[in-house]
């Protein structure tokens, strides 16, 4: 502790202040001192440990937040966030297999799955599959969590043809492991666009969010070879994803636009 604590103060006398003190407190979420779920330090104890004002330990406590770091509760404190999820635009990856991989416990509510004509959906549905409006879909949404954690709310629809005899126990799992393993569907591409938005009413009250609060809007047509295989409208959280695009693997542009 005497190591880490000369090594903060020498770091003070360096860099300015506010540049200091956000280095070190998120070395500190690193370090193993604070857990997920833990309540982190309060401003004033930042003030006191580290000998700096409480307008910066308050301002970089903000930044955290914003950043997702840090969930602030009303009255009741400041506590670590859990890591976001990665969601790979370049690559269809199951979010079953990436929450496993996040070494969390995924989970699926199917809150509607029906059978629809195209002429009782939205006119985008019908023009993204390219279907007339008596062809027959089904309409499936899908709140899908993380350690019982809502964090996308998924609205998909599919042409009955391509997937006859689907089930809503089936939806359940992973999507993408229904294409391949029960239809023997080969989804080569995604034509996807991404928005951010601020879900209200409903949508946030389902997704556990505060009306308002960032997320990412997908909008995204699966094709298996040149037939559109299904129409999704998904939202993610914005405090629980984080979308990337690695440098070094080729892949479709994704357009990104603010709404």
């Amino acid at each position: 502790m005497l190591a880490v604590a000369l090594a903060d103060a020498k770091r003070l006398v360096r860099e300015p202040m506010y540049q200091q003190m956000n280095a070190i407190l998120r070395a500190l979420l690193k370090t193993g001192e604070f857990a997920e779920g833990d309540r982190f330090l309060t401003e004033r104890q930042i003030a006191e440990r580290f000998q700096v004002s409480r307008p910066t330990a308050n301002k970089v406590l903000a930044g955290m937040v914003s950043e997702g770091l840090l969930a602030f509760r009303k009255g009741v404190g400041t506590f670590v966030r859990p890591p976001r999820l990665n969601y790979d635009i370049q690559t269809l990856v199951s979010f079953t297999e990436k929450v496993k991989e996040a070494g969390k416990m995924p989970g699926t509510r199917v809150l509607e799955f029906r059978r629809i004509k195209a002429s009782e959906a939205d006119a985008e549905v019908a023009d993204k599959l390219q279907v007339n409006e008596n062809q027959e879909l089904f309409a499936i949404t899908r709140l899908r969590l993380a350690d019982r954690v809502p964090v996308i709310l998924e609205r998909r629809w599919v042409p009955i043809d391509i997937f006859p005899g689907l089930s809503r126990q089936e939806l359940r799992g992973s999507f993408y492991a229904i294409c391949r393993d029960r239809y023997g569907l080969i989804i080569a591409e995604s034509d996807q666009t991404i928005r951010a938005v601020k879900p209200m009413g409903q949508d946030a009250k389902v997704l556990e969010a505060r009306s308002g609060s960032p997320a990412f809007l997908v909008s995204a047509v699966g094709y298996s070879g040149s037939r559109a295989a299904w129409w999704e409208k998904t939202l993610y959280r914005g405090d629980m994803y984080e979308f990337h695009r690695a440098r070094s693997s080729p892949g479709r542009l994704i357009q990104v636009f603010p709404q």
